[in-house]
């Protein structure tokens, strides 16, 4: 890990992941695909932070609350803030997870997966856990697959560049929206 004007290179990637994230997920109307072509959604939900600046400079603003627009966020992108950390919620058929993750160290908090079933009296009684394992997992690849998109964006540096371009364009059409 090698640090960057005080940033660590692992914070640096993960501001522009979950800026990308929120550009891409707005631009598509949230939807994905995973690794085996399965369509799934994935969202910014009620709780952002945005960081600019550096030093004495800094700035960092939160956002957050039930059905919010997140605007001063958005208007903290205009301004040359990137997400910090974000709630975000993935979809797929019938299934819904919310997690929060941090871009810093890429921590994941609150994780909330789609409701399991309570085993009954002649269940496994590891059938539970294992459910929730298996759920778990399959929100860390829906997670590792967005990751591996971008990677792939922000690896190329044509193709990050007009990712760049159209994110300013994304940011600037929201700002002249709210």
């Amino acid at each position: 890990m090698t640090e960057y004007l005080g940033q660590t290179t692992d914070f640096i990637l993960g501001q522009d992941f979950l800026t990308w994230l929120w550009y891409r997920s707005e631009s598509r109307a949230g939807m994905f695909e995973d690794r085996n072509g399965r369509p799934f959604a994935a969202y910014m939900e009620q709780r952002v932070s945005v960081q600019g600046g550096e030093g004495d400079s800094l700035e960092t603003a939160t956002v957050s609350g039930a059905m919010s627009e997140l605007k001063e966020a958005r208007m903290g992108l205009i301004t040359g803030k990137k997400v910090t950390r974000a709630l975000l919620r993935f979809e797929r058929e019938s299934e819904s997870w919310q997690v929060s993750l941090k871009a810093e160290n890429f921590s994941l908090n609150a994780l909330k997966t789609p409701k399991v079933e309570k085993a009954g009296p002649d269940d496994d009684p590891d059938a539970v856990l294992l459910e929730r394992l298996y759920l778990i997992d399959a929100c860390l690849e829906l997670l590792d697959g967005l990751y591996a998109e971008f990677i792939g964006l922000r690896l190329n540096p044509a193709a990050w560049n007009e990712e760049i371009a159209n994110m300013r364009v994304w940011m600037q059409r929201a700002a002249e929206t709210d």
